[in-house]
């Protein structure tokens, strides 16, 4: 009995080591939660086993840790390792936890001396010992800096979307090494300016655009009041060109704001190497066979959709009535709270969805329905039911409907330019600070946010404009939900031009962007 216990405790195979662990962070939609890594070595054969709920990306990193370390010449003890993320909770996933669990079983093999738990760390490994890049870097910062902790060790690519976050020190890494230094206090954090993403002002500018001057127009306004747009032309009309040039006239994100939009895209794993802010206004335009999941987001574990790639900017859907009616009517909750909440097996998620929506659309199948110079082939039926495929309630929270046509030969061969994009901006720009002003301590942002309340409070008329009104409705059978827009975009379009009251030419120009309504009797 004695000789056995003592062949047993003589097993190198058999012996324990120190218990080591790091500090580390998972993504759950955008927002990031603290993880801590544990790493035990047991009594018996050589093994490797995670618990916590990891996802199969995780468990694979045991054989990128072993080739890691070895290629970086540590070793990789045959011991019996177990590796434990808490909390348990909810579902790991991702190839973050690559860098704490390799420095975890360095520390508990002996090999290194500082802590791992010292600095919390994220990182991908290659084979050859490279710390790679990972997604939602800036949201793990942010994690970090809310519960405490003042510095984090990230790979080199991530750095500038860390350094975004004020109050945290950013040890950049290449290479396990580089790591090991950090934990030594032989390297020094990142002292670089975090960069942005600025597109150049000259790329999509509307002085390219010949003609529209009415969409040009009705554009202005719905940038100026946040507002949802439909285009509504002939193939080759420019309604796709008008839609990409939108972003151009929007103002440039606050730093919150494009904290917020840089949060989403870096989950998204959608920011270029290097990158730090986003500070323009984002643009996203899926294609019309996209699925709902990829328009909200979805998955086991819900990840980032369309929708929330389009935050704080521009959601363009072209050949608006191509789109499946199941993945329009995905958007009638984020269109109304600015925000998409998915339930999934994984958990619940909610992730920001503050868009403007730019629709594009042929007046009719064929396209030429309404052009003077080419015959409609479509049916009267045809044409009546065209729009017919959208749901109302989608159609009740479109703001503005323009009609495009045919831009004329002498407006295509004029040599001169329209007006820029950057003098378009700053008539949205004086708007949009009217509008901060009125709506000051309050959570409304801009006139297309404004509730009930606040619409019989800033969009009061005077008589004239009353009874223009209420004819539009009667003769056009509006919805409530429409006459509420009405009244926003003419509260806009008085704030475009300097006017304290809306006046009746404001609530004409507002019921004729109503143009569903008029020519297709919806």
């Amino acid at each position: 009995m004695d000789e056995c216990v003592m062949m047993k405790e003589e097993n190198p195979l058999d012996e324990g080591g120190r218990l080591s662990g790091a500090i580390s962070l998972a993504i759950h939609g955008i927002q990031a939660q603290i993880v801590e890594v544990e790493v035990d070595i047991i009594k018996g054969l050589p093994g490797f086993s995670i618990v916590g709920l990891p996802d199969v990306t995780i468990k694979e990193s045991k054989d990128r840790i072993r080739s890691a370390l070895e290629n970086s010449g540590y070793e990789f003890p045959p011991k019996n390792y177990v590796v434990n993320l808490a909390p348990a909770g909810f579902k790991k996933q991702g190839a973050n936890f690559d860098l704490p669990i390799a420095l975890s079983i360095l520390h508990a093999t002996g090999q290194i001396d500082p802590d791992p738990r010292m600095i919390p760390m994220v990182g991908e490994l290659a084979l050859d010992g490279r710390v790679k890049p990972v997604r939602g870097v800036i949201s793990m910062a942010i994690a970090l800096f809310r519960a405490g902790y003042h510095a984090i060790i990230v790979p080199s690519e991530n750095r500038m979307e860390a350094a975004a976050v004020e109050g945290i020190s950013v040890f950049e890494v290449r290479t396990i090494h580089d790591v090991v230094a950090a934990l030594e206090g032989k390297a020094m954090p990142f002292t670089g300016i975090p960069g942005s993403e600025h597109s150049g002002d000259g790329e999509l500018d509307f002085a390219d655009v010949k003609g529209q001057e009415t969409a040009k127009r009705a554009i202005e306004i719905a940038a100026a009041g946040h507002h949802n747009i439909l285009l509504i032309g002939p193939p080759g009309a420019g309604k796709t060109m008008l839609a990409r040039r939108i972003p151009g006239i929007l103002p440039l994100l606050t730093k919150e704001q494009a904290i917020e939009v840089t949060m989403v895209h870096s989950a998204a794993g959608l920011l270029a190497e290097g990158q730090g802010l986003i500070e323009n206004p984002p643009f996203r335009s899926p294609h019309h066979t996209a699925s709902d999941a990829a328009l909200v987001g979805g998955g086991r574990i819900p990840s980032v959709g369309e929708i929330s790639l389009a935050h704080r900017g521009v959601l363009f859907l072209d050949e608006f009535v191509e789109f499946r009616s199941n993945v329009l009517q995905t958007l009638r909750q984020p269109l109304e709270n600015s925000m998409i909440t998915i339930s999934r097996a994984g958990g619940t998620v909610t992730f920001p969805a503050d868009f403007m929506m730019v629709a594009s659309s042929n007046p009719c199948q064929c396209g030429f329905y309404l052009d003077p110079e080419v015959r409609c082939t479509c049916s009267l039926s045809k044409v009546k039911g065209y729009f017919g495929k959208i749901a109302g309630p989608i159609l009740d929270r479109i703001d503005i409907e323009v009609l495009l046509g045919r831009v004329p030969y002498h407006d295509l061969m004029y040599a001169g330019t329209g007006e820029s994009s950057c003098r378009i901006r700053d008539r949205v720009m004086r708007a949009r600070e009217i509008q901060a002003q009125r709506f000051s301590g309050s959570k409304t942002s801009c006139n297309s946010r404004m509730t009930n309340r606040e619409v019989r409070e800033y969009c009061r008329l005077d008589a004239d404009s009353e009874k223009l009104l209420e004819a539009a409705v009667k003769k056009m059978n509006l919805s409530a939900r429409a006459f509420f827009r009405i009244l926003k975009v003419a509260r806009t379009i008085a704030d475009l031009g300097g006017s304290e009251n809306i006046q009746s030419a404001h609530v004409l120009e507002s019921i004729s962007y109503k143009n569903l309504h008029r020519l297709y009797n919806l």
